[in-house]
Parts: C-alpha cells; sequence; structure tokens
C-alpha cells in the first residue's frame, strides 16, 4: 500500500499545536481585511482580539478560495512525493473552496495517472470540519488504507453536529442571513440566535432565546438532546474572543457527560468574518444532525 497525505483546508480552526500534533497539511483561504489582505495561518494578518474588535467597530472582512493554482502548489509535491492524497474540505455550501480543489486535483491526475487522489466535501465548518479531520487521521493511524479512511469520513460527516450562537447579530446582518430589521429589533430586545450547519452543510439559524446566557445553555440542551453515545467523545468547542464564557460552557459540559476531552479553539479569520466576535460553537457526533 502507498503511502497517502490528508490535507484539508484552513476553515478546520485547528489550533497550530493540534495541526503540528497531527502531521497535518492545512491550505490556507485568505481574508480582506480594510485595506490589508492576509491568509488564514499562523503569524499573518492581526491577532484574534485585535481583529474582532476591529469588525465590532465596524471594518469589513471580505473571505476567499485558494485558486486553483494555489491548491496545486500545495497538492503537488505530495503526487511529486509518490504518496497518494485525500483532501476533506470545507463545506461545499458555504464557499467555494472544494470546487476549486476539485478543479485542481482533476487536472494532477491527468500528471499523476498512478495516483490514488480523492477529495470530500466535509459539509462542515470551523471546528466541526476539524472534528471530522481529526476523526479521520485516527483511523489512518489504525492503518487503514486510503479507500477505507475516505468512506469513514463521508460516512461520518452526517454525524457531525455543529450548533453555534453569536454574541451580537451586526455580522450575520452584514452577511445578509438577517434582515436589518430582524437585526436591529433582535439587538434592542437581546435576542440570540441559535443555529446549525444543516444537513447539506448550510448555516441556518433555528431559535432564537432572550439574553446571552441562555443561548449558551441552549447549546448545551442540543447536546444533551442530540449526542450519541457520549462515553469516551472529545468534544470540540471554537470561539470568538469570549473565552472565558466559553469555558464554562466546557465545564458545564463535562459536568454532564462522561466525555474524554473538551477542546476548545479559536474561530478563526474566515468564519469569525460572517459571525463576529461573541460567536460560540459546539461539535460532537450524533446519530445524525436533524435537530430533532
Amino acid at each position: 500500500m502507498r503511502e497517502y497525505v490528508i490535507v484539508t483546508d484552513s476553515c478546520c480552526d485547528l489550533n497550530p499545536d493540534q495541526v503540528e500534533a497531527l502531521d497535518l497539511t492545512v491550505i490556507p483561504l485568505s481574508v480582506q481585511f480594510g485595506d490589508q489582505r492576509f491568509y488564514n495561518r499562523p503569524g499573518d494578518g492581526p491577532d484574534l482580539h485585535e481583529f474582532y474588535e476591529r469588525l465590532l467597530k465596524g471594518e469589513s472582512a471580505q473571505t476567499s478560495a485558494p485558486n486553483v493554482d494555489e491548491f496545486k502548489s500545495y497538492f503537488r509535491p505530495i503526487l511529486e512525493a509518490g504518496k497518494d492524497l485525500l483532501y476533506l474540505a470545507f463545506s461545499s455550501a458555504l464557499s467555494a473552496t472544494y470546487q476549486n480543489g476539485c478543479i485542481a486535483l482533476d487536472e494532477l491526475k491527468e500528471e499523476f495517472p498512478e495516483a490514488k487522489i480523492y477529495a470530500v466535501d466535509t459539509l462542515c465548518a470551523s471546528m466541526g470540519q476539524g472534528l471530522l479531520v481529526d476523526l479521520t487521521l485516527r483511523e489512518k493511524g489504525k492503518g487503514k488504507s486510503i479507500e477505507e479512511v475516505r468512506d469513514f469520513a463521508e460516512a461520518t460527516r452526517g454525524r457531525v453536529c455543529h450548533w453555534f450562537t453569536v454574541g451580537n447579530l451586526t455580522q450575520l446582518r452584514r452577511g445578509g442571513r438577517l434582515s436589518p430589521g430582524k437585526a436591529v429589533f433582535g439587538s434592542l430586545l437581546q435576542v440570540k440566535p441559535v443555529l446549525r450547519v444543516d444537513e447539506e452543510g448550510r448555516l441556518v439559524a433555528v431559535t432564537t432565546v432572550k439574553g446571552r446566557k441562555k443561548s449558551i445553555e441552549a447549546l448545551l440542551d442540543k447536546m444533551e438532546t442530540l449526542v450519541e453515545e457520549p462515553e469516551g467523545q472529545r468534544i470540540f468547542i471554537s470561539q470568538g474572543d469570549c473565552r472565558e464564557e466559553t469555558e464554562g460552557l466546557a465545564t458545564m459540559i463535562r459536568e454532564k457527560f462522561p466525555v474524554a476531552e473538551v477542546v476548545i479553539g479559536n474561530v478563526g479569520p474566515v468564519i469569525g468574518s460572517h459571525t463576529g466576535k461573541g460567536v460560540i460553537a459546539l461539535f460532537f457526533l450524533g446519530k445524525d444532525r436533524r435537530p430533532e
């Protein structure tokens, strides 16, 4: 069996220590932030606290998927080294990243006809994508073939539950996910949305609650309803510059469920551009993603 490499993109929001521990290749998306363009990778752009503060003050951010040539620059050295390749991509319902990656891989298949080259649309975002990547790499560590690992990722992606809440409604309004009228009305009443990534990989609003505390508790309630066999699970939470509140959610999870670990990371600037400061996102395995 030829050696193979698993590649993902920076919307997985795994922190640098996790990426290093997993020996993972991560292809960065980019952000246009005011007059500055930077890549979503360590060392580029403002630190996350500054980024979220500037968003909160009204600066705009536009995100871009890697183009085909950028993808090739990461994929080609792997194939030139005689290795096979499996790409686990950010949800195609939220970005052109998967499509551009597939175009690059299709072109490279002509150059490397002997190589096994696969792509999986994870239908995941942020550390939901990171959780699927982590689980898939663990399957690779068991000695599974590239086809077995690909099939695992495709079979498991629909079980990765994503539940979000946000600190304010501004970025959802700017991104067109909430009308200006509803955003103003919701802000006045301190209404907080509870959202999820659905079965097709789209970010959708499910319900609203009044107040920040209740919105965070709603994430815990969704986990209680939907989690399957929490014993031994590694639960992932990503957050947008609201570490203390996120630690509180992690503590509630540890007290309620016999999980192996709760891993907290950051919502990076690509996804954070659309959710804003104060986003908290919870990821776990359920039977499927349906809310009830």
